[in-house]
């Protein structure tokens, strides 16, 4: 199965990830001491990867990648697509080939499925809890350093969207910059005249909220706000830009704020705190 995501090199994150796991250039590293020494060289198994939980499925083109690179001829059969809701006992992938590649690439292959499928389960419940058609459901850059690219695909998968990948593609003008800046309508200012295309600017009071659209502002974070605030927030902005939710929404506040009209709600914990899958790999010998 072919997996691209712009931006990720699989291939590199694949090797190294295995060389960690493996101790590559460490004294006595480079080998997986267990396999080597207890499984012969041409023993080899067949294995099912099933799901112990009901999940939204992410990340197995990413496992296959991890047995491919240890077994290229491996038999690998993939039995639900990406993004799929399943209940607890699915089978996810059948798998035949060398004993030892098997072994070596099961962790790496597992954790990335369990992390994967944890977030896009999350997700999936969030968006039923938020149970609004008309208003989009984002990730942050709360993400784990080096995962940020596949822990959005996960999101994705699960029916969520991205905010910004990185602090390159969109401004996001938060109170440290107004406090450097001297207020919001100078931040704002300032990322114009920047040649800013896209500024998200946070605001956490209703008076801040035409001083930035003044600036020039193309989306209001608006912060912290209960829903009476964000009903009034959003009657104030009257759709000049779009209006995003953020800050204290879990799943017993995500449905009230979302009613109130903002076009986006934000949720950190989608890639910070998602619980890992509980996915597992049984083999049999042949």
């Amino acid at each position: 199965m072919t997996f691209k995501l712009t931006g990720f090199d699989l291939d590199k994150f694949v090797r190294d990830t295995l060389a960690e796991d493996l101790g590559e250039g460490l004294p006595g590293g480079g080998k997986d001491v267990t396999s080597e020494s207890v499984i012969p060289a041409d023993a080899r198994f067949s294995g099912v990867m099933d799901t112990r939980d009901a999940i939204h499925v992410a990340g197995l083109p990413v496992a296959e990648a991890f047995f491919r690179t240890l077994d290229p001829d491996m038999t690998i059969t993939i039995l639900v697509e990406e993004g799929a809701s399943v209940p607890a006992g699915t089978d996810l992938m059948h798998l035949e080939g060398n004993a030892r590649a098997m072994l070596t690439a099961e962790r790496a292959a597992l954790n990335t499925v369990q992390h994967l499928s944890g977030i896009a389960t999350m997700v999936a419940e969030y968006v039923r809890a938020m149970d609004n058609p008309d208003c989009t459901l984002l990730d942050t850059r709360k993400t784990i350093p080096g995962l940020r690219h596949l822990e959005k695909y996960a999101v994705r998968m699960g029916g969520g969207s991205n905010h910004r990948m990185g602090l390159w593609d969109a401004a996001m003008i938060k109170d440290n910059h107004v406090l450097v800046a001297g207020s919001v309508g100078e931040a704002v200012r300032r990322a114009v005249e920047g040649g800013v295309k896209d500024i998200i600017c946070e605001v956490d009071r209703i008076d801040q909220i035409e001083p930035a659209l003044q600036a020039g502002a193309t989306r209001l974070l608006l912060d912290n706000m209960e829903p009476d605030t964000l009903r009034e927030a959003v009657a104030l902005v009257a759709g000049r830009v779009p209006t995003e939710a953020s800050g204290g929404i879990n799943l017993q506040t995500i449905k009230a704020k979302a009613a109130t009209g903002v076009d986006y709600v934000s949720v950190g914990r989608l890639t910070q705190s998602a619980p890992a899958a509980d996915i597992g790999l049984d083999f049999t010998p042949l």
